[in-house]
């Protein structure tokens, strides 16, 4: 199943979260990607894809899987695909290649860890903002996993049946922010509508061995990250048993689980995202992220660009 968080007000493209005008729904995408069925009529208004996976419902949603669409794609408008999880994790300098990335050549014996905030991601086809307290707006393309079910000391080899599937997402960094102070990146993490995840969830049972996953970031169609999960030092499945040696983790928390090489900042000069830019993240098995760059200004209002096509 490909599951999704959407609403079908006419509303502005530049409004990166619902609001109270928007009627917030969840929905499955059919068979052939075209259509969506609309969960929200058949679930007694729910709207919240966290809280259906929260209370164990993901399984009921085959149910509907060959049902008529009640929309097309067309017709919708993507929200943020969990509005609030409880817990964002991210993995960093996971991927093959990026410890050479750095000026610091230490090589951990532990994933680098650190959080972010719902308000932080915006959706898929939604604009990504770039703040006017800096011009250094970068992109991480990632595979997202999405927890399906509770535990704490997770052994690797469990860790694949606490996973209710994957989506991907774009850990859109402000560089110059994450350098305010020695073993901080908390601010430059978490501007608001700096990043994104979607376009879906796809579901466990429709991926097969995470190393064989193939990722890829574009950016105006320019390649600039291409890798597989199998160069990780640290799999999804050892990221799952460490997290959850310290915290329990929680149907609906996400991990972000790292981004290959080729990031905006390890060009020379920088190359960092600008208004207009679309980057698009791919994993064959989960689709495509797409999102558009957009400046805030300070009174927080934003320059209107043309919608990703």
């Amino acid at each position: 199943m490909r599951l999704l968080t959407y609403s079908l007000d006419d509303i502005s493209p530049l409004r990166s979260t619902p609001s109270e005008l928007t009627t917030q729904r969840i929905g499955m995408l059919t068979a052939d990607g075209e259509g969506v069925i609309d969960l929200t009529s058949r679930l007694d208004g729910q709207t919240d894809l966290g809280a259906v996976i929260a209370t164990g419902g993901l399984d009921s949603l085959s149910a509907y899987k060959d049902e008529d669409a009640d929309h097309a794609v067309g017709d919708i408008t993507y929200e943020r695909l969990l509005p609030r999880p409880a817990k964002i994790f991210c993995i960093g300098v996971n991927y093959g290649g990026r410890s050479a990335e750095y000026t610091d050549k230490s090589d951990a014996a532990y994933p680098s860890v650190f959080v972010r905030f719902p308000e932080s991601f915006t959706g898929h086809e939604r604009p990504v903002i770039r703040p006017p307290e800096s011009p250094q707006l970068d992109y991480e393309g990632e595979i997202v996993v999405i927890i399906g079910k509770a535990g704490r000391r997770i052994p690797v080899a469990d860790a694949r049946s606490h996973i209710a599937g994957l989506s991907l997402g774009n850990e859109g960094t402000i560089r110059d922010w994450v350098r305010h102070a020695k073993f901080n990146v908390t601010q430059g993490k978490n501007w608001e509508s700096s990043g994104s995840m979607g376009p879906h969830l796809t579901t466990i049972d429709e991926i097969g061995n995470f190393d064989d996953l193939h990722i890829t970031t574009h950016v105006n169609g320019e390649l600039r990250q291409d890798d597989h999960p199998a160069t990780m030092k640290y799999s999804i499945e050892y990221q799952v048993h460490y997290l959850s040696t310290f915290t329990t983790l929680q149907p609906g928390d996400v991990i972000f689980s790292g981004t290959p090489t080729g990031a905006g900042a390890r060009f020379d000069p920088p190359r960092w995202l600008e208004p207009g830019d679309v980057i698009e993240v791919s994993v064959p098995e989960l689709g495509t992220l797409r999102n558009t760059v957009v400046d805030e200004f300070s009174d927080g209002s934003t320059i209107s660009v043309p919608e990703p096509q």
